[in-house]
């Protein structure tokens, strides 16, 4: 059994307030999880912006 298929099947005998708690829990993940992944992008952006704006760049999407 792969993790979703275990979590899925222990939800059906939690009671409601823990499912509360576990409901918000996975918010609070997706938050950070998103918040990681905007980070990574941001941060990369500097470093990739020296090549964004070559000419060779503009030249090589100009067909698409």
């Amino acid at each position: 059994m792969n993790a979703k298929e275990l979590l899925l099947k222990e939800v059906e005998n939690i009671p409601e307030f823990i499912l509360e708690e576990v409901w918000n829990f996975l918010q609070i993940l997706k938050l950070k999880y998103n918040k990681d992944k905007l980070e990574a992008s941001l941060l990369s952006e500097s470093s990739l912006e020296k090549d964004w704006l070559k000419l060779e760049e503009d030249e090589a999407w100009q067909n698409l």
